[in-house]
């Protein structure tokens, strides 16, 4: 893999800490800002309704810039508001922060995956989206615990400085590492941004879209809402998050990498068992909850599961959206984001039927997307290259 994909990565690395952080900050949170933990968890819906939003109008707008600064600057900005966030005291604008952060985040992604696609082998997709979402799992393994037990020992505030502060050697690597060649030079022999949009009318691409919606929605949803599980349905102490969320990052570490090996050959085989499982999982997590061994080894699994099959989808939609060179990155950034924003939102509605709802809420969402991806896995071709969910 070349090595301007791996100074990608380390940027999702920075980036991808503050996207699940919240995970373990939330409780601590809600009570500095003196709002309800439910209520603290729309800052993860409000960042990926940043994402869903800014991604496919961030890639339009810059479509024609050089991709060195389009993702320095999306660094740069996502750095500086976290800054803002570090020292406000208000609520609204912590919310703001997150919605101008996930702007930046979306723009850096949109440009990033169409980069990743474009620096490998057409049929090699899968794998170069493993690398680049391996920073963000490698920040859920390492940088979103390390956030949380930073966050418990001196404040929630603490990680947000720590987030800004990794953003400068990620835009020091894209400075010195990332070509700087001009999107003109890029874009010769591109469809019009009008054809670009239009492949959003096919059917195949819709629906591939939909179906790794649903499956980020059940991973974010229980995500978001890990520390009262632990806390409240395990009866364990705040350390233990950090326990967690590390055994979740590491299982969808695994996951990625996973995904990188068979979502470009065989992604019929990766919905068809990794799917089955998965629904199982979260049922089993919610009754085994209270019992700390079972949830270490469940979280794991889940994890794993997680990322596998969300990867896959993903990686399909870049696939399908093939025609669409300039705007495919936006097109999988929107889709993973769609259901990182719905996902919470549905698990913190359950949250008042107790700390195991969003669990089952999971489930659910799971099983909503295997009865869509039922119907079409007799038409699967696993073959390289394009074939897709059928």
């Amino acid at each position: 893999m070349p090595l301007p994909l791996y100074l990608l990565a380390m940027a999702a690395f920075a980036m991808g800490t503050s996207e699940f952080m919240l995970a373990g900050l939330l409780p601590d949170i809600a009570s500095d800002l003196d709002v309800t933990v439910g209520t603290a968890g729309v800052l993860t819906s409000a960042f990926a309704l940043g994402m869903v939003v800014g991604a496919p109008l961030v890639a339009a707008f810059a479509r024609n810039w050089s991709r060195r600064p389009s993702l320095l600057g999306s660094v740069l900005v996502f750095a500086a508001a976290h800054a803002v966030g570090a020292v406000t005291t208000s609520f609204p604008v912590l919310l703001a922060t997150r919605v101008v952060a996930a702007l930046a985040n979306a723009g850096f992604l949109a440009v990033a995956l169409t980069a990743a696609a474009a620096l490998v082998p057409p049929d090699r997709k899968g794998r170069a989206l493993s690398v680049l979402l391996a920073g963000t799992t490698s920040a859920m393994i390492a940088g979103v615990p390390g956030g949380s037990a930073l966050g418990t020992v001196f404040g929630w505030r603490a990680t947000f400085w720590a987030v800004a502060a990794l953003c400068l050697p990620a835009a020091l690597g894209i400075l010195k590492g990332v070509p700087a060649g001009h999107r003109e030079e890029e874009a010769t022999g591109r469809p019009v941004l009008r054809a670009e949009l239009a492949q959003l009318t096919r059917s195949r691409l819709i629906v591939v879209m939909l179906l790794g919606a649903l499956v980020n929605a059940a991973t974010f949803g229980s995500l978001t809402f890990l520390a009262p599980v632990v806390t409240d349905g395990a009866g364990l102490g705040e350390l233990w998050v950090s326990v967690v969320l590390v055994l979740f990052g590491t299982g969808s570490f695994a996951g990625v990498t996973l995904a990188g090996r068979l979502s470009d050959r065989y992604p019929g085989r990766v919905v068809a068992v990794g799917g089955p499982l998965l629904l199982a999982g979260w049922p089993a997590t919610a009754v085994l909850a209270t019992e700390p061994v079972a949830l270490f080894v469940l979280v794991f699994v889940q994890g794993t599961l997680s990322f596998a099959l969300g990867t896959t989808l993903i990686t399909r939609v870049l696939y399908e959206a093939a025609a669409a060179p300039g705007m495919a990155g936006s097109y999988a950034t929107a889709a993973l984001n769609v259901g990182a924003a719905v996902g919470p939102v549905i698990a913190a509605a359950t949250l008042g039927a107790g700390a195991l709802g969003p669990l089952w809420a999971s489930g659910l969402l799971v099983a909503v997307a295997l009865l869509i991806a039922l119907p079409l896995l007799t038409g699967i071709t696993e073959s390289r290259g394009g074939d897709a969910l059928r």
